[in-house]
């Protein structure tokens, strides 16, 4: 019996360690110049605006979740811009191959050149929730990208995640 008790306490054990296990993931996505974008001016002096953008996104090399790979997504951010410098915070919608999705927040800062063209970005990401196959996913990450000539920009992410069933 108390044989029992141990390998049933060692089994569960085990079990929790795996199910908490996290999972490290990575990443490259490319998004289109903001389409669409609106600057407002604060007016208490110059280059200091909110801005919010919509962009559309690809993922050149896909971050794989649950056997699915990302394909596309779509961002919304919100941005304190002060001359060339931001505070961003947004979020990402992203669809997978297999038609779930997940939903990352994000918050960092940006630099931009004199007419206001995107030249890098820094901050750290996290899930909120994800759809099908998703659902349970936690995690979080940091991210880096750079402006691209088109408008936009490309952005590599990694972290780490894992997908708690029943949550």
């Amino acid at each position: 019996m108390k044989v029992r008790l141990v390998l049933l306490g060692f089994a569960l054990l085990a079990s929790t360690a795996m199910a908490g296990a996290q999972t490290k993931v990575s990443g490259t996505v490319t998004c289109a110049k903001p389409d669409p974008q609106t600057a407002l001016p604060v007016g208490d002096r110059d280059g200091h605006a909110f801005v919010v953008m919509k962009q559309k996104c690809t993922w050149t090399k896909p971050v794989e979740l649950a056997g699915q790979q990302a394909k596309t997504g779509e961002d919304t951010v919100f941005s304190e811009m002060d001359g060339g410098k931001g505070r961003d915070s947004g979020f990402d919608v992203t669809t997978m191959s297999g038609g779930d999705t997940f939903v990352v927040h994000f918050s960092g800062s940006s630099v931009a050149d004199k007419n206001g063209k995107l030249q890098t970005q820094t901050g750290s990401w996290s899930f909120v929730r994800g759809s099908g196959k998703l659902k349970g996913l936690t995690g979080k990450g940091t991210y880096k990208g750079t402006g691209n000539a088109e408008g936009g920009s490309t952005v590599e992410i990694e972290g780490e995640y894992q997908i708690e069933p029943g949550r």
